[in-house]
């Protein structure tokens, strides 16, 4: 059975494997990775975690274009599945990206495993005193607008993004 958990460096080479799934670059969504971060050395895979957590603690000062972001691994037995990120607030970013990302490995798609998962972490959004979400996905991805769909996402429409056309849902929790 899968459980969403919190980064951690335990599960260095189960990331480091989903990872090379998705194929080169930094473009698992859910996983807050930045063209910057130097994932495959433990140092840098040590560095990036602790961003990720201190991201998500509320108390911590954060790095300037920074937003506070929740970051949450799908696990099942310590294997790295995909990634989900709840964004708080509601800054130039989440507007244009969501308050929710998600990415699932290729070899773990089609579990419903992202519904699963968004499910929780609107759950984590009513605790944290949102009561309407933004997801977005891109147009032609069907799957991820299923999921959204699933989990009560209302389309407002499509809009352009850096990433091209997006269409945008709004889940009222």
């Amino acid at each position: 059975m899968p459980e969403l958990i919190a980064p951690t460096t335990r599960l260095h080479t189960a990331w480091l494997d989903a990872h090379a799934e998705w194929g080169p670059g930094q473009h698992e969504d859910g996983f807050g990775l930045d063209p910057s971060d130097d994932v495959t050395s433990p140092a840098g895979f040590a560095a990036w975690v602790a961003r990720l957590l201190d991201q998500s603690d509320p108390a911590k000062p954060l790095d300037a274009g920074r937003v506070p972001c929740t970051y949450r691994w799908i696990v099942e037995h310590d294997r790295v599945l995909g990634g989900i990120a709840l964004r708080h607030g509601s800054s130039d970013y989440v507007r244009w990206a969501g308050h929710i990302g998600y990415g699932i490995r290729p070899s773990a798609r089609r579990r419903g495993l992202a519904t699963w998962a968004l499910g929780r972490m609107l759950a984590e959004a009513r605790t944290l005193g949102l009561d309407r979400v933004l997801a977005v996905c891109a147009v032609d991805n069907a799957a991820s607008a299923r999921t959204i769909e699933r989990c009560g996402g209302v389309l407002e429409g499509v809009g352009e993004t850096r990433f091209g056309p997006a269409r945008r849902y709004w889940i009222d929790l």
